[in-house]
């Protein structure tokens, strides 16, 4: 494992261990899977473990492992506080308490503000007195360091990063997004005033990897360098020298080894002119074929119609970039369980919390149009009289 440091000399494994997308089982965390592959990418050097306050069930999933296995003390806590429910110092205390006894420590590493797409976010806490809170917290150990999570465009994250003596942050940032979100601006600002940037959705939700068009496989199997597309993310972040931590939502064994074995290998500086070139051919292809940027975080959830809004993207998206047949039956799959995108009723609740700044309403009718024909109708009618009688 490689590591870079943080603003205070600490030592940071270059691969974090996201705890938003562990595998459930009934509705709950797999706690067997979780512990697992925390302990194996623990052994084999990540020290850095991000989570958050809305992540259900994360924080108390990690905090039991590491009490469990005895590492608190070995490994930085990154979680986070959501602004939107703040409206005093003693509702800060009392979530950042919860938060402490979730997580079963007595002290956060990285505390972050989350989701700040604008200024006017931080100075709303300002006003409720978080400068001092945050003063207090730092003095007496409870919290180490503070931070921010952002999703938006580079002018306000840098707007932001200039608002306070932030200790570091974190921001979507992988190759397709190199000129969206804070992007490489962002990035490189951050930098320069000596801020670390932990990194977020190296994959874009799996886009990167899963259902990638036929002409993106034919661009990777003809460079003479051969990676998986996974492996070809990561390399071309951990190639930069302003990248301190990426992220990974690990959950499965197999991703936890090879996450590893490519954090192990790669250098700052190794890719190539032609790397460089041929990932920028993938990325024309991928926005060729792909209808919404949805990364599949699942904040717009849950959707008063029980409308699974990530899941009807994926379909839509799949149609344009495999095929009709491949869009629709995952379409089917999706709306088996969920309801279809054609009852939406348009109440907006999902756009305010959408960090990619979809626009839900007006991409569900249009996946409507496309994914609810004839013969959708026809197998999704079947599928809801046999689950009704089961």
């Amino acid at each position: 494992m490689k590591y870079r440091e943080d603003k205070y000399g600490n030592s940071l494994s270059v691969l974090g261990f996201g705890c938003m997308r562990f595998k459930k089982k009934m509705g709950r965390i797999n706690m067997a899977d979780a512990e697992r592959q925390i302990m194996n990418a623990y052994r084999n050097g990540v020290n850095y473990f991000d989570t958050a306050f809305i992540y259900p069930g994360s924080e108390a999933a990690i905090g039991e492992i590491f009490e469990k296995n005895n590492i608190r003390d070995k490994v930085y806590i990154a979680t986070k506080l959501p602004p939107q429910l703040m409206r005093s110092t003693e509702i800060l205390d009392k979530l950042f308490n919860e938060q402490l006894k979730r997580l079963r420590t007595d002290h956060i590493d990285f505390y972050l503000m989350h989701m700040m797409a604008d200024i006017k976010v931080w100075e709303r806490l300002k006003s409720i007195g978080i400068e001092k809170w945050i003063k207090d917290k730092k003095a007496s150990g409870a919290i180490r360091q503070v931070g921010f999570s952002y999703h938006g465009k580079s002018d306000m994250f840098c707007k932001i990063i200039d608002a306070y003596d932030w200790d570091m942050c974190l921001i979507q940032y992988n190759y397709m997004d190199e000129h969206t979100q804070a992007g490489r601006k962002g990035l490189n600002h951050a930098h320069e005033k000596g801020i670390p940037v932990m990194i977020m959705e190296p994959l874009r939700g799996g886009r990167l990897v899963n259902n990638l068009p036929q002409e993106v496989k034919d661009i990777f199997s003809a460079h003479p360098v051969q990676h998986t597309p996974a492996q070809w993310a990561f390399r071309w972040l951990w190639n930069q020298p302003e990248v301190t931590v990426v992220l990974s939502g690990m959950n499965s064994d197999e991703m936890v080894a090879d996450n590893i074995r490519t954090a192990s290998e790669t250098q700052i500086g190794e890719l190539t002119a032609e790397d460089e070139g041929m990932l920028r051919q993938v990325v024309g292809a991928i926005n060729s074929k792909m209808k919404v940027g949805c990364t599949g975080c699942e904040y717009c959830m849950p959707c008063p119609q029980n409308i699974n809004i990530s899941g009807t993207f994926s379909a839509y998206n799949r149609y344009y970039s495999d095929g009709s047949f491949s869009g629709i039956r995952d379409y089917v799959k999706c709306t088996a369980k969920y309801a279809p995108a054609s009852e939406c009723i348009g109440c907006g609740k999902c756009e305010k919390h959408c960090p990619q700044s979809i626009e839900i309403r007006k991409q569900l009718k249009e996946a409507e149009k496309v994914l609810e024909v004839p013969v959708y109708k026809t197998v999704h009618k079947v599928t809801s009289v046999f689950k009704k009688k089961k």
